[in-house]
This record gives C-alpha cells, sequence and structure tokens, in this order.
C-alpha cells in the first residue's frame, strides 16, 4: 500500500501529444502485454539463480533494486530518455519489461516465506488469507495514488507535478526497509514453524496403516475360520 499507483495519472501522460510522448492505445496496450511477458521472466530468474538465497537478504536486495528502478518513471516523465537519444517506445518498453521482473522476483519469496509460516492442516485459509491481504493492499495504492495525484493537481490535462508523485512513490519503496528486520533470517529450506506435538511424520503414519493392515488380515481370517 505504500507504494501507492500513479497508473491513472501515467495512462493519461501516455496518451497526451502535447505534455506526453502521445502513444496510442494500442501501443499502450502492447505496453503492458510486455510487461506480463517480464513478469514470466521473473519467476524464471528467481527459479534458476535466486532460490537459495535467505529471506531476508533477498527481499533486502530485491526491494532496494524495486525502488531504483521506479527511478526509471522518473526519467521517462522528465523525458530525460530524449537527452540521451534514446526514443520513447524503446525506453517504455525497457522500463516496463525491467519493472515487472524484479517485480515478480521480489514476490516469490514473499510466497515462498508465506508457505513456510503456515501451519499444517490451514493451508487453505491461510493461502485465502494472503490473497485477501493482498487484494487489499492493491486497493489501498489504487485509493492513496488517487489521493496523491488530486492534492498534487495532476489530472487528464495538467501532469505538472507527475515527477513529483512518482519521486514521493519511490521513497515509499525504499522507505519500507525499515521493516525489513521483521522478515527472519533464515533461508527459504528451514522450517520456521515446528510441527505440532500431535502431529505426526510420515514414518509413524506409515506404520500405523501397515499395523491396521495386519490387523485387517487377521480379522478375515478368523471370520474365514
Amino acid at each position: 500500500a505504500l507504494s501507492f499507483s500513479t497508473q491513472e495519472g501515467y495512462f493519461y501522460w501516455y496518451t497526451n501529444p502535447q505534455a506526453g510522448p502521445g502513444f496510442s492505445q494500442e501501443f499502450v496496450g502492447m505496453i503492458y502485454a510486455i510487461g506480463a511477458v517480464g513478469a514470466i521472466v521473473g519467476v524464471l530468474i528467481y527459479q534458476r539463480f535466486l532460490k537459495d538465497f535467505p529471506f531476508r537478504s533477498i527481499l533486502l536486495y530485491i526491494q532496494l533494486l524495486y525502488g531504483i528502478s521506479g527511478m526509471l518513471d522518473l526519467v521517462f516523465v522528465l523525458r530525460w530518455n530524449l537527452t540521451v537519444g534514446i526514443p520513447d517506445s524503446f525506453f517504455v518498453i525497457m522500463e516496463e519489461s525491467v519493472v515487472h521482473i524484479i517485480s515478480k522476483v521480489r514476490w516469490m519469496p514473499m510466497i515462498v516465506l508465506s508457505t513456510r509460516l503456515c501451519p499444517l492442516g490451514i493451508e487453505g485459509t491461510f493461502f485465502a488469507l494472503l490473497l485477501c491481504i493482498d487484494t487489499l493492499g492493491w486497493f489501498s495504492a489504487k485509493m492513496i495514488g488517487g489521493v496523491v495525484l488530486h492534492l498534487l493537481h495532476i489530472s487528464r490535462t495538467d501532469f505538472t507535478n507527475l515527477w513529483l508523485a512518482v519521486l514521493i512513490r519511490n521513497c515509499l519503496r525504499i522507505g519500507t526497509l525499515a521493516l525489513i528486520f521483521l522478515v527472519p533470517n533464515a533461508t527459504q529450506y528451514d522450517v520456521l514453524v515446528p510441527p505440532h506435538p500431535s502431529t505426526k511424520s510420515d514414518h509413524e503414519m506409515i506404520s500405523e496403516g501397515e499395523e491396521l493392515a495386519l490387523q485387517l488380515v487377521s480379522l478375515n481370517e478368523k471370520v474365514q475360520i
């Protein structure tokens, strides 16, 4: 929720030929589609290179990289890319891909951490709770973003302070690192929630199953006699 959304103001700026790059709506849709492909690449990168890192380390560096990557939006809004000779279309595709890759890499260890913190027997409930929290954060980010855009007087035609909204958002992304101490400093393979004393191991369950099967065989033999 702290990383509020500026997407609404961004969309109008994208398609404004005077203040922005003047992209067509079809091109904006293609940008988002390329971003979705970048999310898939992010999953593959995490699976191949990052799944063995401790939770705290990977979330620390990925969140920091997430905040820094948001500065690409600031570069684009201020049109600094044109100063160095990078066309708008190429820059926005590159930016969208990088941001989605980092976002997905940031999301994956959170999912793994949630599975490690989930007690046995309530996996479905815990997953539903996780999705509810994620949806609440998404709606909160949208709502806070709308309030920030309104306070900065950013509208469909006035984008004077859009750069400031992007800068505030990026600072908040980096500011969440102050809470990194809440993340356990454990590997992604460690057991974070000890099993309940009444929970039986797989070996015990197999042994009990074999014993029950022997009892049933003995009972059947007695019935036949």
